[in-house]
């Protein structure tokens, strides 16, 4: 079963990082987005207010000096001193009120306003300290000069004044207008800001979708690959399982065959051979009887050498007595007695304590190996060599004969080799062309010894 791979670190730290700055991003611009409506708010309703406060009390100053003309006008030609007084009450009280209305708006005056404002001020003052000896005047004097004072005195500095409220009022909606400038100017900052956020975020968002659809698309290719390698996978272990039947049938075949014909008949013919001996016996004719038991002797010596020929072949016991390199020596021996095969095995630093499972791997592939350069590669030497490192075990078995395609021509008996190795979690390779000959490569973990186990140098 293959492993299941997951994204790279750096592709998780990609997505999480984009994503993240991707909603931070958004954040950012909502909380900008309702940081700027509120400034842009609360900015037009300070503006609506000062400007309807500057009107309100401009317009009480403007009133006021209006209705101050009319009461000076009535007090002077009002020839009731009763009346009169009434009239110059009003005045006094029209004149506090305005004092009250100027004293607010002077806390209201700007840099563009401070000017005029002072003009009116002056103006105003002037105009009541012109007024102060009219209220000493009597009925005779206010009759002969009263229509005089109001017309060279009173009307034109009243139209002087409200005129300066005039000027004062068109300030204060020159003032009006630059605080809607101000608003525009803010609501367009916002808004370049806004449209540099959103261009920002569906920037990152097309890059993070067009990253996430590689991967995704990627995941999707390997998963494919992976499910095509499975079920290749599958169908090989069924092949693999039919031919592991196949061949324990065979095996069962051919030591039965062995039984049968080797040792069998060696035991009829030892058998035949001791009743034989029975009659010489009988017949007391030693050397006859010498004869007979010597022939024997050679018939039980070659059915214990067929016994135990067989019993090398299941498992040779040597592998269990002496170890990995002297079975392998001895498995090129008889493969070379054989069928002629010049077969040299190289070992180097290997170890008599290796695992049993990995013993019993390597011998394996080896007698795989050497059974497929007889049968299928007609090679005439091959080279088998075992090395062992700290933390691995390698194998190299290199052959000269005819070759083939890996990728083509791959048989039941690699496809187990490779299984074997797998199961050991180790890695396997065949190098082989037409005609070049085939190197198999093999690496089997190992796990690290204790220190107190390591061999130790003698000095």
């Amino acid at each position: 079963m293959l492993p299941a791979r997951a994204l790279p670190v750096n592709s998780r730290l990609v997505l999480l990082a984009g994503f993240g700055g991707l909603l931070l991003l958004m954040a950012f611009a909502e909380f900008d987005g309702v940081q700027a409506l509120r400034e842009i708010q609360t900015s037009n309703d300070e503006i609506r207010e000062d400007f309807l406060l500057r009107t309100r009390l401009l317009e009480r100053i403007r009133g006021d000096v209006y209705v101050s003309g009319t009461y000076v006008r009535d007090y002077l030609l009002e020839p009731e001193s009763g009346k009169a007084e009434g009239h110059r009450d009003s005045l006094i009280e029209t004149r506090n009120d305005m004092d009250d209305a100027l004293a607010r708006y002077r806390s209201l005056v700007n840099g563009q306003e401070e000017q005029p404002f002072q003009v009116l001020m002056r103006q105003l003052a002037a105009y009541w300290n012109l007024l102060e000896p009219v209220f000493r005047w009597g009925p005779e004097q206010r009759r002969r000069d009263g229509y005089i004072f109001l017309r060279d005195e009173v009307s034109p500095r009243r139209t002087d004044m409200l005129a300066i409220a005039d000027q004062i009022g068109s300030i204060n909606e020159s003032q009006l207008n630059a605080g809607k400038l101000r608003a525009e100017r803010s609501y367009m900052e916002f808004r370049n800001r806004l449209t540099i956020m959103l261009c920002l975020t569906v920037g990152l968002g097309i890059v993070l979708a067009s990253f996430s659809m590689r991967k995704i698309l990627g995941l999707e290719n390997e998963t494919a690959l992976y499910v095509s390698q499975i079920e290749n996978a599958r169908e090989e272990l069924k092949l693999l399982s039919a031919r592991l039947v196949e061949a324990q049938e065979n095996e069962r075949r051919s030591i039965s065959r062995e039984l049968h014909d080797e040792v069998g008949q060696a035991l009829t013919g030892v058998l035949v051979e001791m009743a034989n001996l029975s009659t010489l016996i009988r017949t007391a004719d030693q050397s006859a009887v010498a004869a007979k038991a010597s022939e024997i002797k050679k018939q039980v010596e070659n059915s214990i050498s067929v016994v135990r020929n067989m019993a090398l072949l299941l498992r040779p016991s040597m592998l269990d007595d002496l170890g990995l390199v002297p079975a392998l020596q001895w498995q090129a021996r008889e493969v070379s007695k054989r069928t002629g095969v010049w077969v040299k095995v190289a070992a180097q630093d290997v170890s008599e304590e290796l695992p049993e499972e990995h013993k019993t791997c390597i011998y394996r592939l080896v007698q795989e190996a050497l059974h497929n350069c007889v049968k299928h590669a007609g090679a005439k030497n091959v080279v088998v060599t075992v090395s062992q490192q700290p933390e691995r075990l390698s194998l190299a078995i290199q052959d000269d004969g005819k070759g083939f395609n890996p990728r083509q021509e791959k048989g039941m008996g690699l496809i187990g080799m490779q299984e074997r190795v797998s199961h050991l979690g180790g890695t396997f390779g065949v190098d082989s062309r037409p005609g070049h000959g085939t190197s198999i490569h093999v690496t089997l973990p190992l796990a690290p010894r204790p220190a107190a186990q390591q061999p130790q140098e003698v000095a």
